[in-house]
C-alpha cells in the first residue's frame, strides 16, 4: 500500500469515525441543548403549550441568547415585537410590563408560549400556521387561508413568502430533533 494510500485510508477512518461520534446524542445535545428548562416547563404548562416547540422557537429566534435583537426590532430570546409584546403582557394579565422586561428570559419566555397558545388556539393547533403566524403574523395568515393561498392543513411549501416558508421549514427541523433527544420533555 503506498503511503498516500495509506493516508487516504486513515482519513476515510477518521471522517467515519467523526461522523459517528456527531450522531451520539450526548453530541447531539450540544447542537440542541435545553437551557432555561425549568422557566419553559413552566411557562409551558401554565399556557398548555408544547415545551419543545417553546424550546424549537426560541434556538431558531435567538440561538438562545437572552439580549439578541433582530433587524426589525424583535427582542430576547423568543424574539417578541415590542408591540406584540405589550398587547400579550395585557392579555397574559403581566401587570406593570415594561419592554426592557423582554431582556429578561422569565418574561420573554411567558410572553412568547402565551403568543404560541393564542395562535394555537387561532389557527386549531396546526403547527405549521401557528409558526407561519409567529413569523409573518397572524393576520396574514388568516388573508391566506382566507384567500385559498395556503391549504387549512398547513403545508410549509405552500407558504407564500419565501422567509416565512424557510423559518418554518428550520423550526419544524428543530422540533423534530429536540423531539427526538428529549422524548421525556415532549408536551
Amino acid at each position: 500500500m503506498t503511503k498516500l494510500a495509506k493516508s487516504m485510508a486513515l482519513l476515510l477512518i477518521g471522517a467515519v469515525v467523526a461522523l459517528l461520534i456527531y450522531q451520539l446524542p450526548a453530541v447531539q445535545k450540544l447542537r440542541y441543548p435545553m437551557p432555561y428548562r425549568e422557566i419553559v416547563q413552566k411557562s409551558s404548562r401554565q399556557y398548555g403549550v408544547d415545551p419543545i416547540l417553546v424550546t424549537a422557537v426560541m434556538r431558531e429566534e435567538s440561538g438562545f441568547m437572552p439580549k439578541s435583537r433582530s433587524n426589525a426590532g424583535a427582542q430576547g430570546l423568543m424574539q417578541l415585537m415590542p408591540d406584540t409584546a405589550a398587547w400579550a403582557a395585557r392579555k397574559a394579565g403581566i401587570v406593570d410590563f415594561r419592554q426592557e422586561q423582554l431582556y429578561q428570559p422569565e418574561t420573554n419566555i411567558q410572553l412568547g408560549a402565551w403568543y404560541l397558545s393564542s395562535l394555537s388556539q387561532q389557527f386549531g393547533n396546526n403547527t405549521v400556521l401557528v409558526l407561519a403566524a409567529y413569523n409573518g403574523g397572524r393576520g396574514r395568515v388568516q388573508d391566506w387561508l382566507d384567500h385559498h393561498e395556503i391549504s387549512p392543513v398547513g403545508n410549509a411549501d405552500q407558504i407564500p413568502i419565501p422567509e416565512t416558508r424557510e423559518y418554518v421549514k428550520k423550526v419544524l427541523r428543530s422540533y423534530a430533533k429536540y423531539r427526538e433527544l428529549y422524548p421525556e420533555n415532549n408536551g
